[in-house]
């Protein structure tokens, strides 16, 4: 079994490898298009509550490994991996009057201000080994309240406020409840918008903190506040079709970085693109981006450190199964509109596990909403992961820099039997592939090493209400 004192250097080295990544958000949550319904007008808002429940398997909640000899392999724990789940999502959101409501309204004016917020939360309970079952409580429980505000909107000059609280589940592979890598995210942000003359010129500029923090202090090493800065720029040539560029930073900071075994940074990410997006016909939209990303690590004290300083980008093809001739943005079509669409993207991100990884992904997403009634969506794509050297904060070099292979896939579907009411089911695969296993701290017998792979399978069927 894997010890408390174990955990604390595995926590300190795989952070990455079980991500946050473990409560996936439910698929109706996933466009707005199919989390509301017809709701109700309540003076000047419009309200959309909504109710779902779930019943379900997860074969590897842990993320555990199927090899033998390390650690977190399925065979180090009694019990199955697997867990049978019941899900509970109640959700509410509050808008101002969208434009379908407005039809008929003698006065045609935008309005001076637009307001949305919503919640939805995930209650799970969990029904299997002893240690699936210490998950139920707060290690179930996951959410999002987010609020929006724009002010003038649709005129020469706007300005944006939002915020935000959010709460992803995601265990660590020991099974202690007490030591899992649940994160709460908290944030607020404000943004600029000038639109000269007829529109076809916009420029936005913006700001964004974020402070996220895991509920336990062995885990605060990883705890960090973020200071973000963005633009984009959008010049529309022509009625479907416009250039865009967009550029952020990001002042990263690890808040406690100082308790970690890994040797975690500070960085200032940096990334620009310069790219076009349009319908070429009414059946076929392409977005294409490209541009440069570094990941400016602070390094005062190893130099070895490795940096990001490289090509970034995205291609993007969309057909249409239905025609889309008034898609002034086919890039932003929810699910309502039945589409198939391939794509390519290269990019970095933050890691625990080292500052950064590289991520080249392909994927492929199908969208197909037909007769009223029933809805398909299905999304996978296979990803090379690729970590630079790790280290101990003792700068000895812990693994030579290595390479993954991600895959995921999710299939969401749903009829609806009236306007109000749908049966649902979601089937997922999410995986790792690796030739690589790391070096545990303090291990004096048995595995010393914490296996990369992991495989899980996860398949609900649900019943759902919304307004």
């Amino acid at each position: 079994m894997l010890t408390h004192k174990r955990l604390l250097s595995v926590a300190a080295l795989i952070g990455t490898a079980l991500s946050w990544s473990s409560a996936h958000a439910q698929g109706w949550l996933a466009d707005r298009k199919t989390t509301e319904g017809i709701g109700y007008r309540v003076g000047d808002f419009e309200l959309h509550p909504g109710l779902g429940g779930e019943v379900g398997y997860d074969s590897n909640w842990f993320l555990r490994s199927p090899k033998d000899g390390s650690v977190n392999s399925i065979s180090n724990f009694p019990g199955s991996p697997g867990a049978g789940i019941f899900r509970i999502t109640p959700s509410l959101y509050l808008s101002t009057l969208q434009q379908q409501r407005k039809e008929g309204d003698v006065n045609a004016e935008p309005p001076k201000v637009n307001f949305r917020a919503g919640i939805a939360l995930t209650y799970r309970a969990f029904i299997g080994a002893d240690d699936v079952i210490k998950q139920n409580g707060l290690n179930g429980l996951s959410g999002d309240l987010t609020a929006r505000v724009d002010i003038l909107p649709q005129r020469p000059f706007s300005v944006g406020l939002d915020g935000l609280y959010s709460r992803t589940v995601a265990p660590n592979a020991n099974g202690n409840p007490d030591v899992s890598f649940n994160r709460n995210l908290v944030g607020a942000g404000i943004d600029a918008t000038v639109t000269p003359g007829s529109g076809t010129l916009s420029w936005k500029l913006g700001y964004q903190l974020r402070a996220g923090f895991l509920d336990n202090s062995t885990n605060a090493p990883f705890n960090t506040l973020n200071n973000a800065f963005t633009t984009r720029g959008d010049w529309r040539f022509r009625p479907k079709t416009s250039l865009f560029y967009d550029a952020n930073t990001t002042f990263a900071t690890f808040t406690q970085k100082g308790q970690a075994a890994s040797d975690l940074q500070n960085s200032t990410p940096f990334r620009t693109k310069l790219g076009i997006t349009g319908l070429v016909t009414p059946r076929f939209s392409f977005l294409a981006a490209a541009g440069w990303g570094a990941s400016f690590v602070d390094v005062p004290s190893n130099h070895n450190i490795q940096q990001f300083d490289s090509v970034i980008g995205q291609v993007e093809a969309k057909f249409f199964l239905t025609a889309n001739p008034m898609a002034d943005n086919p890039n932003a079509v929810g699910l309502s509109i039945s589409s198939l669409s391939l794509g390519f993207n290269r990019d970095f991100a933050p890691s625990f596990l080292t500052t950064f990884y590289e991520s080249d992904r392909g994927y492929a997403k199908l969208a197909y909403f037909f007769a009223g009634r029933a809805l398909v969506s299905l999304e996978g794509g296979v990803a090379a992961i690729r970590y630079p050297d790790v280290y101990y904060t003792t700068g000895a070099t812990v693994v030579q820099r290595f390479t993954d292979v991600r895959a995921d896939a999710t299939l969401f579907g749903e009829y609806r039997f009236t306007n109000t009411l749908g049966l649902n089911t979601t089937l997922r695969y999410t995986g790792e592939f690796s030739g690589q296993k790391l070096p545990v701290q303090g291990v004096a017998s048995g595995p010393n090493t914490y296996d990369m792979n992991y495989n899980r399978f996860e398949a609900y069927l649900g019943l759902r209400w919304f307004m």
